[in-house]
């Protein structure tokens, strides 16, 4: 693949050859591999988990393909991916549309904890791809938590978020793999649900239940702009980079002093205010610039319009709005800027739910 420039100002530039390999390879164990004592359980593991908003990355100076981290804020939506697993004497089954990275990560969980048996997966998607709205982070969790269950849950939640992130990957069109970009958003906020704040490293410094009794409407703007891949990859390592270093302080300011805050009051505009600053600020900007600023007049003819929470997930295009108004009135709101709902939903403040299926 491609070798690509990475500048995050005038005295920093390097180049990161951007290298895919075979599912498997490359493995990251984080210091979690030990002898476990494993109890495969009889039955299939089910697990439902939550997809995300990722609000922003806090610097993206500190995190790369090679190293998840930068810190974030996102919350989790009421759109779900599933997976079921089954734990069988020998092999590996995937019944899902994205294979290479389901195997990736099976046999980074195979190698750290050392289980020897096979694994029957099927997984669903909300089948909102490559729109901002997780679709990777969310199966990952999903299948991860159930293999750690379907095998007598050996890892720790915490544990879990590092080994996937750490062994993020996207696919290729190939069907090989490639490391990506990983803040531990999505899968903190999928297992605990709410709204959470991430520091480096995928620490999890905060979580806080979100907008409850109040509805989330997604609107998915079109745009002919990349937000994966290679144009992925030059956005977040080169632009956003650079405003960061210009940002990223009044960004971490602002979550520390103004969002948890009003997270803690349950105040739905102020944590809509600081979220609306924000989007002007830092790597922020650079991801809603990708699409042009037709996505600033879409999100401010919603504000301009009382909307009390308007923000782009993650590269986008997807805007996420909250607020207590009926989907009615919203829709009208949305078809005279442009946009329609495309999914209506609410926060989910529970996280993930896991149940076992028992053998007939």
């Amino acid at each position: 693949m491609a070798i690509m420039k990475i500048r995050g100002g005038d005295l920093d530039l390097v180049e990161y050859e951007f290298t895919s390999f075979s599912p498997g390879e490359k493995i990251r164990p984080c210091g979690l591999k030990k002898d476990y004592r494993l109890s495969p359980v009889s039955g299939t593991v089910v697990v439902c988990a939550p997809a995300r908003i990722h609000l922003t990355v806090l610097d993206m100076n500190r995190f790369s393909p090679d190293r998840p981290g930068g810190g974030g804020i996102g919350f989790a939506i009421g759109v779900y991916c599933t997976a079921e697993v089954e734990c069988t004497p020998s092999g590996l089954e995937i019944d899902y549309t994205r294979e290479p990275i389901l195997r990736h990560f099976v046999e980074a969980f195979r190698q750290v904890v050392g289980y020897e048996g096979g694994f029957k997966i099927r997984a669903r998607d909300h089948q909102h791809e490559h729109v901002g709205l997780g679709s990777t982070s969310t199966i990952l969790t999903a299948v991860a938590t159930a293999l750690n269950t379907a095998v007598g849950s050996p890892l720790t939640s915490d544990q879990l978020r590092l080994l996937l992130g750490c062994n993020f990957v996207e696919e290729t069109a190939t069907g090989s793999v490639a490391f990506g970009f990983e803040t531990g958003v999505g899968p903190a906020a999928s297992i605990h649900g709410g709204m959470v704040v991430m520091g480096d490293d995928l620490a999890l410094v905060y979580r806080h239940a979100f907008a409850e009794g109040k509805q989330v409407y997604i609107a998915i703007p079109s745009s002919d702009i990349s937000s994966a891949g290679e144009k992925e990859f030059d956005l977040l390592m080169n632009k956003a980079r650079t405003l960061d270093y210009r940002d990223r302080e009044l960004k971490s300011y602002l979550v520390l002093m103004d969002l948890i805050p009003a997270l803690e009051r349950g105040d739905l505009r102020k944590a809509g205010d600081v979220i609306w600053e924000i989007e002007f600020r830092g790597s922020k900007r650079a991801e809603v610039e990708h699409h042009g600023f037709e996505i600033y007049r879409y999100m401010a003819a919603l504000r301009d319009a009382g909307i009390e929470f308007v923000g782009m997930s993650s590269v986008g295009p997807s805007i996420a709005v909250i607020t207590d108004r009926p989907e009615e009135e919203v829709a009208v709101i949305l078809e005279k800027a442009g946009l329609r709902v495309a999914i209506a939903t609410t926060v989910d403040n529970e996280g993930l739910k896991v149940h076992l299926e028992e053998r007939a």
